[in-house]
């Protein structure tokens, strides 16, 4: 229920996209606000309540509201109201505002970064969640924000970001904000690459003396962009070397990787800010098994490994597991990233052959056959059973991997990451009979 100090109380609010974020927002704002609906796209709705409130384009010029709730999905800059919301920026708020508007009270735990979002948000989660706090999961992963329900003042959330929720947010406040690292990404939303950078750091710019910025200071993005922010919060600098016997403690080779590594250091250093000891700590990090299409291990044999990282959408993200590998046979296509750039070298690809699928062949073409061996097919299903047969004709048997890292957007052939995570899966059982 909302309280009387809350400023999204009995007001008039437009709600601006229809998804799981916009819809959520209607079902906690109104009992006591009078709501407006609007999409884009004329969907499908079965609620006849939510039809009722639903207005058409030409309608949303007849109203005074006091707040535009915008969802994540909505680019301003391109959507059909975009001149109405350049008039009325101002009352932009998102599901994030609202939510802080209510649970100001609560602790907040907010990750944000190009890669790795996701995963040290689970980690934290289960951590917390095996020490018996009362944690919530929320934001880009597990439930949208206000739909969490039986919410008392020993709860605390663990909240996924993305940019553009932070980019549209008015109110939010992060306790605890964690910016894991920062590489060229969602330029075709951002526009530029500074628009990207001071979308995240608004997660830091919106903190108070007593709250706590965990930063990667060793990533060049987020180095240069500190020098230009006023930092109120207490800033903790993250160091991505851990002890090597933490790492034997904990026994996991899930955290083997260099973007496991890094997400590990946040985590490290967030919970010390919990109180919860190493030790207990450890008990959880054993038995994490990490989350599905993110460098997840679907197939292993004696001589060769299968990874399914569907969740790759740039090079940045795709590099942290290269690394760590040898002997690769890289899976890699869909929609390039706007201003992405691969950073290896031709020696540290040695080992590597790029095999290339979707909509952008050329692209990935062009950036990588000068530091490996590249080969270009019509469809997935073809490339994976090419590749079965390149390592049947290898003389060398041994410690093969077939990585799926696309290294881009999934858009041209599917609804969504899970989506191709899910039909590379399907293909691989079937080539090989598992």
């Amino acid at each position: 229920m909302l309280n009387n100090e809350n400023i999204f109380l009995k007001k008039k609010i437009l709600i601006y996209g229809l998804g799981k974020s916009g819809l959520s927002t209607y079902q906690f704002l109104k009992k006591k606000n009078k709501l407006y609906l609007f999409d884009d796209k004329k969907i499908t709705i079965k609620n006849k309540d939510v039809k009722k409130k639903i207005i058409e384009q030409k309608e949303v010029k007849n109203y005074y509201f006091d707040h535009i709730i915008i969802s994540p999905g909505i680019n301003i800059k391109k959507c059909l109201l975009k001149k109405y919301l350049k008039k009325n920026y101002n009352k932009i708020k998102t599901d994030l505002d609202i939510f802080y508007s209510q649970y100001k009270k609560n602790k907040n735990i907010t990750i944000t970064g190009t890669n790795g979002k996701s995963t040290t948000a689970k980690i934290l989660y289960e951590v917390l969640k095996d020490q018996k706090f009362d944690a919530r999961l929320v934001g880009n992963i597990g439930n949208p924000i206000l739909l969490e329900k039986n919410i008392t003042k020993r709860t605390i959330f663990v909240i996924e970001a993305s940019s553009y929720q932070l980019d549209y947010s008015k109110l939010f406040r992060a306790n605890f904000a964690a910016i894991l690292n920062i590489y060229p990404d969602h330029l075709e939303r951002h526009t530029t690459l500074n628009n990207y950078i001071k979308a995240k750091f608004k997660l830091i710019r919106n903190q108070k003396s007593n709250d706590f910025a965990f930063l990667n200071t060793k990533n060049l993005f987020i180095k240069n962009e500190i020098i230009k922010t006023q930092i109120r919060s207490k800033l903790v600098k993250v160091n991505k070397n851990i002890d090597l016997k933490f790492l034997k403690k904990i026994n996991n080779s899930y955290f083997k990787t260099e973007g496991n590594k890094e997400n590990l250091s946040f985590i490290i250093e967030i919970v010390k800010k919990l109180k919860i000891k190493k030790n207990e700590l450890v008990r959880t990090l054993k038995k994490f098994k990490g989350l599905k299409y993110r460098q997840q291990i679907i197939y292993k044999s004696k001589n060769l490994t299968i990874i399914n990282d569907s969740k790759a959408t740039s090079y940045s993200s795709s590099i942290s597991i290269l690394k760590s590998l040898s002997n690769v046979y890289w899976i890699i296509g869909g929609l390039a990233k706007k201003g992405d750039k691969f950073l290896l070298s031709k020696k540290e690809c040695k080992t590597f052959k790029a095999y290339i699928f979707g909509k952008n062949k050329n692209v990935f073409i062009k950036d990588l056959r000068n530091v490996m061996n590249c080969e270009k097919f019509t469809n997935l299903r073809l490339l994976i059973y090419k590749i079965l047969k390149d390592i049947k004709k290898e003389k060398n048997k041994k410690n093969k991997t077939i990585l799926f890292s696309p290294s881009a957007a999934s858009f041209d052939n599917f609804k969504n990451f899970e989506e191709r995570g899910k039909y590379f899966n399907n293909l691989i059982h079937k080539a090989i009979n598992v």
